[in-house]
């Protein structure tokens, strides 16, 4: 039987020597929001036979499994008969999640386990070109610029450096404020404004970069994200006070401009299944979606 162990900030060049090697584009396959959601998704780990095991649990209790990284092709059935064994003695109804297309091709031809894999489309990622984001040129963006504009214009900004310490600071105490103000009934969301701090906290280790936005004294808006290969940033976190009009799209495009110019895509996750997010991440013109599957 796999021994677990619970995700920890010390597990980073652990994970890191899997997951960059293999150069993932779903942003699921990243240390820092594996890391981020530890809690959340109750999710631990253990090796065999060199291979990295990655275990989450559902809101309802149910456990799956991440595709193995790092795993020899001719022990590669092993593994699978070792997960379909969990089967038979957990909690569990998709075998695997989150699985990339080339891992949910490959374990279709295993005929012998009648794998049902399909698509979840509440897990894509919303890829996006950079360049697109950052100039909001074209009639695509005639919206987003105009709201862009609409901030310049009518509010004194300053952007602040996440890393320095007297802004993360200022940050938590903003997070506090907002999550006592809006009295936060989603459970994810309140997770989240939780674990925020613990992301400012060690931005230098998870080499994280992140800006805020302060207006009159107040910060307005705040994101946090990586570059993870040579060519994509992932954004893992965009929080804003909407009572400032365009806030959201002068976030989004500054944070590009300042802190990933040299990428050629940006990764925004998700929208799991929320309409308005949704609406909002298509807003915005994708290039492609990071699809992913459900193993059964």
């Amino acid at each position: 039987m796999l021994e677990f162990k619970k995700i920890t900030l010390g597990d980073k060049n652990l994970f890191d020597k899997y997951l960059k090697a293999k150069k993932f584009l779903s942003s699921e396959y990243s240390f820092t929001n594996l890391y981020m959601w530890r809690d959340y998704y109750h999710t631990d780990y253990c090796i065999y036979k060199g291979a990295l095991i990655i275990r989450k649990r559902d809101t309802e209790g149910y456990f799956t499994f991440l595709e193995p990284v790092g795993y020899k092709e001719e022990e590669l059935n092993e593994i699978i008969e070792l997960f379909i064994t969990f089967k038979n003695q957990i909690k569990i109804k998709n075998i695997f999640d989150n699985l990339t297309k080339d891992f949910a091709d490959k374990i279709s031809l295993y005929k012998e386990y009648n794998f049902i894999v399909s698509e979840d489309r509440d897990s894509f990622d919303y890829i996006y070109e950079k360049e697109k984001l950052s100039m909001l040129s074209g009639k695509k963006y005639h919206g987003k610029k105009n709201h862009y504009k609409s901030f310049i214009k009518n509010y004194n900004y300053t952007i602040l450096d996440m890393r320095l310490e007297d802004v993360s600071c200022r940050i938590k105490e903003t997070l506090t404020i907002w999550h006592n103000k809006k009295n936060f009934t989603d459970e994810r969301l309140k997770y989240e404004m939780k674990v925020i701090p613990d992301l400012i906290k060690n931005i230098h280790y998870l080499d994280l970069k992140g800006i805020a936005v302060e207006v009159d004294n107040e910060i307005a808006a705040f994101a946090l994200g990586e570059k993870v290969g040579k060519e994509m940033a992932v954004i893992h976190v965009e929080k804003a006070d909407i009572k400032y009009n365009g806030v959201y799209s002068f976030i989004n495009k500054t944070f590009l401009d300042q802190c990933f110019k040299e990428v050629k895509f940006v990764n925004r996750e998700q929208d799991l299944g929320i309409e308005g997010l949704r609406k909002a991440k298509e807003s915005y013109h994708p290039i492609f979606m990071e699809k992913k599957y459900k193993g059964f």
